[in-house]
C-alpha cells in the first residue's frame, strides 16, 4: 500500500511539480462541473496512478484534476470506487491517503442520494451531519495498530458545515441538513429497508461516501460532505429507480452543488 502511494506521489510530482493542495474533493455521479472551475488544471488519468480506482460506473470520469479554485489549491477526484463493484470497502484507500500525503488537510465529498423526507425533494442539497453504516463493513478491516480505532463522533466537521451554510445563504441556495445512511448496493433499497432506515434516523440514502469519511478521519483530515437529492427513496414515490435517472437528475440539479462547492472552496485556504 505505501509503495503504491509513493508511486502515485512520484507521478503527481512529475506532472505537477511542487504542487501541494490544501483541499481534496471527491465528486459523485454527474457532478463533474466542479472540476471545470479549476484554474489551469493538470489532469492525470487514474490509470497512471497505481491503486487508484478503476470505476466502472457511468458518470465517473476516472481522472485527478489539480489546480486552484480561488486561492485554494485543490485535488479533485472525478470518480470513486463503490463497495458493490468489487466487494471491497477499501477501494479508495490509496486515493484518499495520497491526497493526505500531498498535503490536503480537508476532504470535501459529494454524492447523489435518495431522500426520505418529503420536504427534501429531488434537486435539493443536503449537508451531511452524520452517517449510519448500514452496510456494516469498514475500509480499515485488517489495518494494523491501534490507529484503526477512529473516533467518529464528529466525523463531519461542524465548522466546515457552518461555512457551507454561510456560503449557501450568500448564494441564495437552500441547504438542508441530515443523516446519510450507506447501503452496499448495487440494487436499490426495498421499501421495507427504507422504512427501517427512517426509523433509524436517516434522512438520505446512498451507496458511497462513508468509507471515504472513515479513511479521511483515519488520515487526520477534516471532512465536509454534500448530498444532491436525485430521487425519493423506494416506496416514497411512484417512480421506478434507476442509475440513468440518478445521472439525469444529477446533471439537472448539479449546478447548485457546483456553485456551492466553488464558493466554499475558493476561500478555504
Amino acid at each position: 500500500m505505501s509503495g503504491e502511494i509513493d508511486l502515485c506521489l512520484a507521478e503527481i510530482g512529475r506532472q505537477a511539480p511542487g504542487f501541494a493542495p490544501q483541499v481534496g474533493v471527491v465528486l459523485g455521479s454527474g457532478l463533474s462541473e466542479v472540476a471545470d472551475a479549476i484554474a489551469s488544471p493538470r489532469i492525470i488519468d487514474y490509470a497512471s496512478l497505481p491503486g487508484f480506482p478503476a470505476s466502472g460506473v457511468t458518470g465517473h470520469a476516472g481522472k485527478l484534476a489539480l489546480g486552484t479554485i480561488g486561492v485554494t489549491g485543490v485535488a479533485v477526484l472525478q470518480g470513486r470506487e463503490h463497495y458493490y463493484e468489487h466487494g471491497r470497502a477499501d477501494g479508495m484507500k490509496v486515493a484518499i491517503r495520497t491526497l493526505a500525503r500531498l498535503g490536503c488537510r480537508t476532504l470535501v465529498l459529494t454524492n447523489s442520494a435518495g431522500s426520505l423526507r418529503p420536504a427534501m425533494a429531488p434537486g435539493a442539497v443536503m449537508a451531511i451531519t452524520d452517517h449510519i453504516n448500514f452496510a456494516g463493513v469498514s475500509p480499515l478491516f485488517g489495518e494494523p495498530g491501534d490507529s484503526r480505532f477512529v473516533d467518529m463522533s464528529e466525523a463531519y466537521d461542524p465548522m466546515l458545515r457552518a461555512r457551507l451554510h454561510t456560503v449557501a445563504r450568500a448564494a441564495g441556495i437552500t441547504l438542508h441538513e441530515g443523516v446519510y445512511i450507506w447501503f452496499a448496493g448495487p440494487s436499490f433499497e426495498t421499501p421495507a429497508e427504507i422504512r427501517v432506515a427512517g426509523r433509524l434516523g436517516a434522512d438520505a440514502v446512498g451507496m458511497s461516501t462513508v468509507p471515504e469519511v472513515v479513511l479521511a478521519r483515519h488520515a487526520g483530515m477534516k471532512v465536509a460532505a454534500l448530498s444532491l437529492i436525485t430521487n425519493m427513496a423506494a416506496g416514497l414515490s411512484a417512480e421506478t429507480l434507476s442509475h440513468a435517472q440518478t445521472i439525469a437528475a444529477a446533471k439537472s440539479g448539479g449546478q447548485a452543488v457546483s456553485r456551492l462547492l466553488r464558493d466554499f472552496i475558493a476561500g478555504l485556504c
